[in-house]
């Protein structure tokens, strides 16, 4: 992030002490088979026992290896997917007791950047159709007229020009076709949109500049961000704070520096050891991690602590004792009995 944005977001912080998220103890379970004649049914344990907050104007990176609950994380907190327990409190109001009415009002407040540029976009729909539909069926500009000048507003803002709103999807490249749903979430206005993991599907040239727009919006209208993302070096460069999260739990958190200087979960000093460096002489003396065995099945977690059959450090307790993730220094919280 520019100098420019961390001032930006330090004074929002500042000016908006309350978390505008909070989430408590997130618990999102899946049944799978059973049935008639199938038995009982088993239980995908996607996302057990989350919690974090994010600040106005922050950006929180959530990162882990596929299948380790981060989507669903993200598809818990904007109510696509019900929580199966747990809260999410999203500017003082819980999303899991609030009436459908009332939640069809929040969610013009959070909006979602999905990852496949292309399955996300309507392709019988052109651009500016796409884009001026949340601002129709939510009411937010109802003038045909002032939607077409709004559209092209929001395409400048997203670095296309104009005349796009004629074409259909297909017709644009990736890139620009996320840009597109970066201009459709900023229709709505929100203050919070949950990122999910919005360049893996792109070129690394293009990823670089769909993430520099994404912090020149946040600067220009404060938005705060749910980074989901597998890729540790795109997240080191938007985030403020960073989540790791290991099957369906969160392992460590804290914020960028401490986490890539200081990585106290011996998860999280696996992840940054796998991150090459572009220095072949650093790269060559640098320790490598290596775990062994394969991630557990959700439909299966371990007992104890759900990383140690592949801890190198683990000890007998860690096959019993459940870690609580606690804060070992100040404002860096790491789930581990062994820190």
């Amino acid at each position: 992030m520019s100098p420019q944005g961390e001032e930006a977001t330090a004074q929002r912080s500042k000016s908006s002490p309350e978390p505008i998220l909070i989430v408590r103890n997130l618990v999102k379970h899946f049944q799978v088979g059973g049935g008639l004649f199938g038995g009982p049914p088993a239980v995908v344990k996607a996302v057990d026992g989350v919690s974090f907050q994010i600040q106005r104007g922050e950006t929180l990176g959530l990162v882990g290896e596929s299948g380790c609950g981060k989507t669903t994380t993200g598809r818990c907190i904007l109510r696509l997917e019900p929580p199966t327990s747990g809260e999410v409190i999203f500017e003082g109001r819980d999303l899991a007791k609030v009436s459908d009415s009332e939640l069809r009002g929040l969610r013009r407040r959070m909006q979602v950047i999905f990852q496949d540029p292309y399955s996300s976009l309507n392709p019988r729909m052109t651009v500016g159709q796409i884009i001026a539909e949340p601002l129709r069926v939510h009411g937010i500009v109802p003038d045909r007229s002032a939607r077409a000048a709004r559209v092209q507003e929001l395409l400048r803002h997203a670095g296309l020009l104009p005349a796009m709103a004629r074409r259909y999807p297909h017709e644009l490249s990736g890139g620009q076709r996320q840009r597109v749903g970066i201009a459709r979430a900023l229709a709505m206005e929100p203050s919070l949109i949950v990122c999910d993991e919005p360049v893996s599907a792109l070129d690394v040239s293009i990823q670089a500049q769909i993430i520099n727009l994404l912090e020149e919006l946040q600067g220009e209208f404060g938005l705060t961000y749910l980074f989901v993302a597998h890729d540790l070096s795109v997240v080191r460069h938007i985030s403020d704070r960073v989540a790791v999260m290991y099957l369906g739990k969160i392992v460590e958190i804290t914020d960028r520096t401490a986490l890539y200087e200081d990585p106290l979960h011996p998860y999280t000093r696996a992840l940054l050891s796998a991150v090459p460096i572009p220095d072949p002489a650093v790269e060559a003396k640098r320790e490598h991690v290596v775990l062994g065995g394969e991630v557990p099945s959700p439909l299966n977690p371990p007992s104890g602590c759900v990383f140690h059959p592949r801890c190198p450090i683990a000890v007998p307790e860690c096959r019993t004792a459940v870690p609580e993730l606690r804060e070992v220094k100040p404002g860096h919280h790491a789930a581990c009995i062994r820190v």
